[in-house]
């Protein structure tokens, strides 16, 4: 039973700690990185799809993305989606792909990612926290239905915890990591 519940408070915690990283990838840090495209919808003949299935993004080099449309029709649709997202993109509409110049970052702007960066990581430290208690709570459920003894449940908020303070390790490393990407550029 407290395998289980382990496993599923463990489960829940990976995923908090995942939507924090695909946060952090579509953030712009001043490099090239086609993830920053991830959240791009599309206008595609009557549907909004993303921008993934109507092209491909590459990064031929640090300062520069190339989006390629499978449709060439497409590309300006492809453009007026990205120029109307909220990343300050300017692309390039060459005729056979759009050409996106990454510029570096202003020292204002590196400030303002840091901070949008941290707010991510406090959001993913508050879910893992109310999973803890959750999990907390199953627990002490089972110990009312009789199904533990109060050493079992000692046993299982330590290692509650020691789950907990895992996933909260992982959510620190992640945001240092996107931190000294941004001020690096």
């Amino acid at each position: 039973m407290l395998k289980e519940l382990y496993n599923e408070t463990r489960q829940h915690m990976q995923k908090s700690l995942e939507a924090l990283e695909h946060h952090l990838t579509t953030m712009r840090t001043g490099r090239a990185n086609p993830a920053i495209l991830n959240n791009i919808k599309v206008e595609y003949y009557g549907s909004t799809v993303p921008l993934s299935q109507v092209g491909t993004v590459s990064s031929p080099d640090p300062r520069t993305l190339v989006v390629q449309s499978w449709d060439p029709n497409m590309l300006k649709e492809i453009e007026k989606a990205i120029r109307d997202s909220d990343l300050g993109l300017n692309p390039t509409n060459k005729g056979d792909a759009l050409y996106i110049s990454i510029p570096p970052l202003t020292e204002e702007r590196r400030r303002d990612l840091v901070k949008s960066v941290k707010h991510y990581a406090e959001e993913a430290r508050i879910a893992v926290r109310n999973i803890r208690r959750e999990a907390l709570d199953k627990a002490k459920k089972l110990e009312k239905e009789k199904h533990l003894s109060e050493d079992d449940i000692k046993r299982a908020e330590a290692e509650i915890q020691k789950i907990t303070d895992e996933f909260v390790h992982k959510i620190d490393e992640a945001l240092h990591k996107k931190e000294q990407e941004i001020l690096k550029g």
